[in-house]
């Protein structure tokens, strides 16, 4: 099984840096390895002071319920069968879009070995500039 080295995320970190770079929303980048623990992070000059800690706990939800925050957020709506979810785990968990796993090999299912998580833009662009950095995983 491929894991996440410091190696590794640096990687992930420069391809989710330029993606973020090419759409032009300074970013806070979180990669973490299989057990949630913060291997790397980037705070782009001029990414949001709040969003440290939300780019490294969008990392820690995808790891820790293996899951993309972009469907946990579906799952928790109020008549969905995970809703309140976002206050468990000592309310750590992130439930909108941006923190996606990493895992090992290209088949749906693999075992879960990380996760990136980016914050400081909206929704849809935290999403965009994590994407890239999984993209980045060569398994």
């Amino acid at each position: 099984m491929t894991q996440v080295t410091l190696a590794v995320a640096k990687e992930l970190l420069d391809a989710a840096e330029q993606r973020a770079t090419e759409i032009d929303v300074p970013m806070c980048i979180a990669v973490v390895d299989d057990g949630a623990n913060l291997v790397a992070f980037r705070r782009m000059d001029g990414g949001l002071l709040g969003s440290v800690s939300i780019a490294q706990e969008k990392a820690y939800t995808a790891v820790a319920l293996e899951d993309t925050t972009e469907a946990l957020a579906e799952a928790a709506r109020p008549d969905a069968s995970l809703h309140g979810i976002q206050s468990d785990d000592g309310g750590r968990f992130v439930i909108y879009g941006g923190g996606i796993p990493i895992t090992d090999g290209d088949v749906d299912g693999g075992a879960v070995v990380g996760a990136v998580g980016a914050s400081s833009g909206t929704v849809e662009e935290d999403i965009t500039v994590a994407q890239a950095g999984v993209d980045a995983f060569d398994a």
